[in-house]
């Protein structure tokens, strides 16, 4: 039965919850005023959030918009969920979350909200590949992307002359170019096991197919197929960081990149405020990880960070659509883009911050593809795997672990696309 699923992992990821208590919407409404409770989970954006309630409030007399920035958004989501208190607007990033909530039928079809026609299509089109099987219609309105590559320093590779690589080849040649310079050419901090994530990701776009998952899940192919490239390219990678890249965490590895122990650092926009913290002034440019042999296989490592899907259990979706109204108004979105560093979902001429000059091409043309962690299950720790994989670089027993643990943590998953499939076949 759809839906089944995802509600079992919600509630078993909440039950323990059950003594956590949570104030809910509407309690102070007045006569014929609607009420509209938005809860996202970006802690880092909520003081913007609180600006964009407030102009909100102040000129609309029949809403009245309230926007919750919890630290645990996702927990008390699902939590909430379980006790069906459901907020009327939630703001979640495009990943495994997502899917399941689309699955659980939480979610409602958006399809009739005018604005999504401005969004960029590529992000559509991520969001309905992280369905678990495919669903009829739209269930959320993408708002900001983050991007992932290669960060540089750009002084470093004026006053040197290294040029931006556009192949493999050519970034193993600009490395021992960097070291022959007397200089390292990366930084790495996967001490903490999330950071080993970043390269992979960046290198998987492209060298492993974009429904890498969905393949696997419907029996078409095996993760030691997909990504035996990305694991051995990221072995080489690892020559050219500092000699124990496993003892050094993220904001060791910002603040070495901010010194300039580094001319790059494989990492997404997200870690700029990080890195500006330690040197203000850095003149940071970025890249998209030509992991390939040709240009033409390069692709922009692009994930949605925010958007927001009005529940179905939402009692006024017109004045849902025209709170998405106002926090998709350009003057609002470019102070998001301002203050997060973030790339718009929404199409238009936006102003974006100077370290995505390198990646501004692949934005414009939409030429970006999502994540492939953004369709792994959180109890599968693959940020973990790799940390392990890296240390004992036995890439015949990554692969064979990486496969044997989805079908061990995505076994109902796999059960519901089979049925599908069998169901439905090519239609």
């Amino acid at each position: 039965m759809k839906g089944k699923h995802a509600k079992n992992l919600l509630y078993a990821g909440c039950v323990v919850l059950g003594a956590v208590s949570f104030t809910g919407c509407g309690s102070s409404a007045k006569e014929g005023v609607t009420e509209i409770e938005i809860v996202q989970y970006k802690p880092e954006a909520a003081n913007y959030f609180e600006k964009v309630e407030k102009a909100f409030n102040e000129s609309h007399d029949n809403i009245h918009l309230t926007i919750n920035s919890p630290n645990d958004a996702s927990t008390i989501l699902r939590t909430r969920f379980i006790r069906e208190d459901y907020p009327d607007i939630i703001g979640i990033g495009g990943d495994i979350n997502y899917s399941y909530y689309v699955d659980a039928e939480i979610l409602a079809d958006v399809s009739d909200y005018a604005g999504l026609k401005d969004i960029t299509p590529a992000y559509i089109a991520i969001d309905e590949a992280l369905e678990l099987v495919p669903v009829e219609g739209n269930y959320a309105v993408p708002y900001v992307a983050n991007a992932a590559g290669i960060l540089y320093n750009r002084d470093m590779f004026e006053e040197h002359g290294w040029q931006i690589p556009n192949t493999w080849q050519e970034l193993l040649d600009l490395c021992e170019q960097i070291k022959a310079d007397g200089e390292q050419p990366f930084y790495f901090g996967f001490k903490d096991t999330w950071t080993c994530l970043a390269p992979w990701n960046a290198m998987a776009v492209d060298l492993a197919d974009a429904d890498a998952a969905r393949q696997v899940n419907r029996g078409e192919s095996t993760f030691t197929k997909q990504y035996r490239e990305t694991a051995e390219k990221y072995l080489q990678l690892l020559q050219y960081g500092q000699s124990d890249p496993f003892a050094y965490g993220y904001n060791d590895a910002c603040t070495a990149f901010a010194n300039g122990e580094s001319a790059m650092y494989t990492i997404g926009s997200y870690a700029v405020p990080q890195i500006k913290s330690v040197n203000p002034d850095m003149n940071i440019d970025s890249f998209v990880f030509p992991a390939g042999d040709t240009k033409e296989q390069n692709t922009l490592n692009s994930g949605i960070d925010l958007q927001f899907c009005v529940t179905a259990a939402c009692e006024n979706k017109e004045a849902a659509y025209e709170v998405l109204d106002f926090l998709l108004a350009d003057e609002n979105l470019q102070q998001y883009i301002d203050d997060q560093n973030a790339v718009p979902c929404k199409q238009g001429d936006f102003r974006l911050a100077p370290m995505l000059d390198g990646m501004s091409e692949y934005i414009q043309a939409g030429n970006m593809t999502d994540y492939q962690d953004h369709y792994y299950p959180s109890e599968m720790a693959v940020d973990a795997l790799l940390q392990t994989y890296l240390i004992e670089k036995d890439t015949d027993k990554f692969l064979e672990t990486f496969d044997t643990n989805w079908i061990r943590y995505n076994r109902d998953i796999i059960k519901m696309v089979q049925d599908y499939e069998a169901e439905h076949g090519n239609e």
